[in-house]
């Protein structure tokens, strides 16, 4: 391995965790992010006061997964302690639903769903306070970058970028430059980096309110953190401090449940869900937040076996943005900051068409399922609205959507087929390994029989009711 400078644009979760693993590794690693640091002060001030531009979804719910998770504790334990130490909590996904589950008990085993909970700019500050105190690693905030320095190399024949241009036209040079930029287009900020991305057609929108106990209380037991009705998903999901959120999640073409921004909607609509109700009583933390526009996209920086461009590789939402509603986004960037590690330990950056050509194979191999698999599962999601829309019913002969809409219901029943789901959604392990287990295919087929396509909620006409 050739120790490398290597610069990182962007200071999110995804670009602070690929400084620290590359540093650990004897990379220097400058990250340069366009935000302000977070201010000094308790949790609530970072969330109340930390604006970030340049980060859409920065106050929308997140959760980090417990393959996430168990990745930071393994590689980098003072992460998890410094969001510890600012009011996170360790947080298991699935015991909540199995205590409103008939003879749904723990098991030893489901210590491999446990994860810790913070809100997102509670973690990020977390993040940024571990990788400061990392030798190799310098953060600079506040800066943005107007460019690319690049050249064209006679062998490659294709633009070699050699570091960035800051706006007040400082240069930085690196051996290396990480677009870790999360959903911000890198290509328009610089063009020349080849392809623009896919975008898919549609998209999705957030409606979000955070909570807290309005006695004081510790917050209960988390349910499951996805539900899927008629027209609307409803993401619950725990936060540091005893805080939570709740996301009402429409297809972005829902015209009709645009009034769900409102308040008073927004109120009159989770209370038509018995099972998700409670959450929307505590007491509400800061204001509501709505997200448009969230549109999947993929960006290829080595096409037809052919680089387009070295010395850059885009890790995360900078590679391939996702539905948030599953939380894949932070974890699938964690996860792509560590296959980044093991390429540069096994390829020279001096090769750096042989470094463009390892990493985009190893992305294809390792991430690229998911990322198809959740467009896929997108796109079946949004045919199932549309006929809610119609009045109709939507069928799909496809078994892996035959499989969620069973599992989505039928696993609030059967603690086996909750595991299986959650193996899955939480990126522990890939879909077939989790279905191999001895009788989970025929317990799927005999839930099929009698599970509801939702659980218990209105159906459209009373929603809209509600919405007004």
């Amino acid at each position: 391995m050739h120790a490398t400078q290597v610069l990182v644009l962007g200071a999110g979760p995804t670009g602070l965790v690929a400084a620290m693993v590359l540093a650990k590794e004897g990379h220097r690693v400058t990250v340069v992010d366009q935000d302000p640091p977070p201010p000094v002060g308790d949790p609530d001030r970072v969330f109340a006061d930390w604006k970030r531009p340049g980060v859409g979804q920065f106050s929308v719910a997140h959760i980090l997964l417990p393959a996430g998770y168990g990745r930071l504790r393994h590689e980098l334990p003072d992460v998890i302690d410094h969001v510890l130490e600012r009011g996170g909590r360790p947080h298991n996904v699935i015991a909540g639903a199995l205590r409103l589950m008939p003879r749904g008990a723990g098991e030893p085993g489901d210590a491999r769903f446990a994860t810790v909970a913070a809100r997102r700019p509670v973690l990020e500050a977390a993040l940024l306070a571990a990788a400061e105190r990392i030798e190799g690693v310098t953060v600079r905030r506040g800066t943005r970058a107007r460019g690319l320095r690049t050249e064209v190399p006679s062998g490659a024949g294709v633009p070699h970028v050699t570091g960035l241009v800051l706006d007040e036209g400082e240069h930085l040079a690196a051996d290396l430059v990480v677009a870790a930029s999360g959903r911000s287009d890198i290509a328009a900020l610089f063009p020349e980096v080849g392809r623009q991305p896919r975008h898919i057609e549609r998209g999705w929108r957030y409606y979000t309110r955070h909570f807290r106990s309005s006695d004081g209380g510790a917050a209960p037991h988390m349910p499951w953190p996805l539900h899927h009705h008629n027209s609307v998903s409803i993401v619950v999901v725990p936060g540091d401090s005893d805080t939570w959120s709740v996301s009402l999640v429409t297809s972005d073409r829902d015209q009709e449940l645009r009034g769900l921004a409102r308040e008073e909607a927004w109120h009159r609509a989770i209370a038509l869900y018995p099972g998700l109700a409670p959450w929307a009583k505590g007491e509400q933390i800061g204001a509501a937040v709505t997200m448009g526009g969230v549109r999947s996209t993929r960006r290829q920086l080595v096409y037809a076996g052919r680089p387009l461009v070295t010395g850059l590789v885009a890790l995360g939402d900078a590679w391939a943005t996702t539905n948030p509603q599953f939380g894949l986004g932070m974890t699938a960037g964690i996860l792509h900051a560590g296959l980044l590690r093991d390429v540069l330990r096994e390829t020279d950056v001096r090769d750096p068409v042989e470094l463009a050509l390892r990493f985009a194979a190893g992305t294809e191999r390792q991430l690229e399922p998911l990322r198809a698999g959740l467009a896929r599962w997108d796109t079946y999601r949004w045919a199932e609205i549309d006929a809610d829309i119609r009045g109709e019913v939507h069928h799909c002969d496809d078994e892996g959507w035959i499989q969620h809409v069973v599992g989505r219901t039928g696993g609030l029943r059967d603690a086996a087929v909750m595991r299986a789901m959650g193996e899955i959604g939480f990126l522990l392990v890939d879909p077939a390994t989790a279905m191999s287990k001895p009788g989970l295919t025929a317990r799927f087929t005999e839930l099929a029989a009698g599970a509801p396509r939702y659980a218990e909620g209105p159906d459209r006409g009373e929603l809209l009711a509600a919405v007004g």
